[in-house]
């Protein structure tokens, strides 16, 4: 073990590759992960119409018509995201046959 370890090295190949897929799957993780304010995550009007599968307008037309909670402030309008899931717990019907 007396051999001097540089970068063409093949355990240092290895260990620095090794080291670069843990880095870009943390960044993947991380890219989804939204941080919580007291344990609610809050949802913008497009993550909202995107789950919901809903344009801009319907969603604006849910909360004129008071089918759906929501947030404003100044401009900005957010939708707490336990709100949306027991919005649409709800509105859950089963098949009856």
């Amino acid at each position: 073990m007396s051999e001097i370890m540089t970068r063409k090295n093949e355990r240092i190949k290895r260990f620095f590759g090794l080291l670069d897929r843990m880095l870009d799957k943390i960044e993947t993780a991380l890219t989804g992960c939204k941080p919580t304010l007291n344990g609610e995550r809050f949802l913008t009007n497009q993550e909202v119409s995107d789950k919901l599968k809903i344009s801009h307008r319907t969603l604006q037309d849910y909360r004129t018509a008071g089918k759906i909670p929501y947030i404003q402030l100044g401009g900005k309008v957010l939708y707490r995201e336990s709100d949306i899931q027991k919005m649409l717990e709800e509105n859950y019907r089963k098949a009856w046959q």
